[in-house]
């Protein structure tokens, strides 16, 4: 089961309270929560703030792909997922993306939420303003983290 939102800043809040209501079920032993919030330094500058934009109903394809992709490699049969991402600006502390799992083992939990968040990065169509405490602001370059790495 899956469930995917863009969540428009100006209307609400990406709320933690929601991903657990979705992914609670007595059959599932082990849960995740992958919370991105916005940090207040990126490059030795100071950050006010980030404006996300995203073209929406490709990224929503983009999460639903990727659950699909997750389901033909990662072999984890019970799982439920919950994935929203801001759209906006957000505040220091803000949350930027939940992505919520539940699975009946840890070990499945763990692998299928860094699995999501890592392709998130690396192939949904969503762009990061950073605004800066001089005024300046610019938008980043993708950066997802080499295979590598993990």
């Amino acid at each position: 089961m899956l469930h995917t939102k863009i969540v428009d800043s100006k209307k609400e809040k990406i709320l933690t309270s929601n991903a657990e209501k979705f992914i609670k079920d007595s059959k599932f032993g082990a849960s995740i929560y992958f919370l991105g919030t916005v940090r207040n330094t990126n490059d030795n500058k100071t950050v006010t703030g980030i404006t996300y934009d995203s073209h929406d109903e490709m990224v929503i394809k983009s999460f639903e792909e990727i659950y699909n992709e997750a389901n033909q490699k990662l072999n984890i049969p019970d799982k439920v997922v919950f994935i929203e991402h801001a759209k906006g600006f957000l505040k220091l502390g803000d949350i930027s993306i939940i992505i919520a799992v539940a699975c009946k083992h840890r070990d499945q939990a763990y692998v299928l939420s860094r699995f999501i968040i890592e392709e998130i990065k690396k192939r949904s169509p969503i762009w990061k303003k950073e605004h800066y405490e001089n005024e300046d602001s610019a938008w980043l370059k993708g950066n997802p983290i080499a295979k590598e790495k993990i």
